[in-house]
């Protein structure tokens, strides 16, 4: 284990408590963040959505920053409806939501869509006739959970909370940090992650490409080997967890 050297790449905040969770299991990472959240203004629809909230069987949260967020418009422009169903992708997104006081549940095996479509409570709230699904999320992201839901017969909107845009850096930063701390294993938690990655790679992305990925979910898997990923891994998750299983399931090349 204790021969992995990651390059973490999710927000600040996220990437930081990683990394001092990977330290704890003897992993060294560095942290280059390639997604900068930023909120969407509130707006006269933000407010009509979250106040017709009992107009939904289930809202399905999708990440940690659509959590904090969603919740802030919920404290805002409330109540609450008590029966309301809440759903998240994963453990994390789970607890804030928690944190808030309601009742959510989550897959506990796996912390993606295809984890999330095969929970007994979803397949109940949406087998109801006219049942209408809320995903709070940011712009764009999670498409196929919006298909799946809809093949079942629900109805599917979205409230895009946040936008994810790539932070500044030097044109070389990301190939000199990797080669300055002997880096050999680079993290992403999202498809936009990835796109990141590889535009902050630019001309060095073959040479990159040869390093182990680690993603969250098959959809960023297909991305990344379309791509030329060479060795990808997919973590079934993005939770920490998920990640150290994956390491410990993998041995690194140098």
């Amino acid at each position: 284990m204790t021969g992995w050297r990651l390059l973490l790449t999710r927000p600040l905040d996220d990437s930081a408590a990683l990394a001092v969770f990977l330290a704890e299991q003897g992993i060294f990472s560095s942290c280059l963040p390639l997604l900068e959240i930023e909120p969407i203004p509130d707006s006269a629809t933000m407010r009509e959505v979250i106040q017709g909230l009992d107009r939904y069987c289930a809202v399905i949260v999708v990440s940690k920053p659509a959590a904090r967020i969603g919740m802030g418009l919920v404290e805002r422009y409330g109540p609450q409806s008590p029966g309301l169903k809440w759903f998240s992708v994963g453990a994390a997104t789970a607890q804030v939501l928690q944190e808030h006081g309601l009742d959510v549940s989550f897959p506990e095996r796996g912390d993606d869509s295809e984890a999330l479509l095969g929970l007994a409570p979803l397949r109940e709230a949406i087998a109801r006739p006219g049942a209408r699904v809320l995903i709070l999320r940011g712009e764009g992201g999670r498409e196929l959970l919006a298909e799946r839901l809809r093949e079942q017969g629900a109805s599917v909107e979205y409230l895009e909370v946040y936008r994810r845009g790539l932070p500044q850096y030097a044109e070389d930063a990301l190939p000199e940090r990797i080669e300055a701390e002997r880096l050999n294993g680079l993290v992403v938690s999202s498809g936009q992650g990835f796109e990141h990655l590889r535009q902050l790679a630019g001309n060095a992305w073959p040479e990159l490409a040869r390093l182990p990925l680690f993603v969250p979910s098959p959809r960023v898997a297909e991305m990344a080997l379309a791509a030329g990923a060479q060795t990808v891994v997919d973590c079934r998750g993005a939770s920490a967890t998920a990640l150290l299983a994956a390491l410990r399931e993998t041995r690194p090349a140098f």
